[in-house]
């Protein structure tokens, strides 16, 4: 694998990862929220940030490798 592949990885992981995170973290104080009845606490709201971006790199990372993989054909045919 070239240079070109690992550099393209990362850019699109960056690229996806603050969108996804911050759809993460809307969705789960959403969430939090309408199950509580009550708003979030600054703690609760860093707490479910910091969550959502670690969920986002578990996402975003994988996929990126899987994308470009298929997008530059370097997939192993048989």
């Amino acid at each position: 694998m070239t240079l070109y592949f690992y550099i393209s990885v990362a850019v699109l992981a960056l690229l996806l990862f603050f969108p996804t995170s911050r759809l993460i973290w809307v969705v789960s104080v959403r969430s939090l929220t309408n199950k509580r009845q009550q708003q979030l606490t600054e703690d609760e709201l860093n707490g479910q940030k910091s969550r959502a971006r670690f969920i986002a790199v578990l996402i975003c990372v994988p996929f990126s490798w899987f994308f470009n993989q298929q997008l530059l054909g370097m997939t192993g045919h048989g």
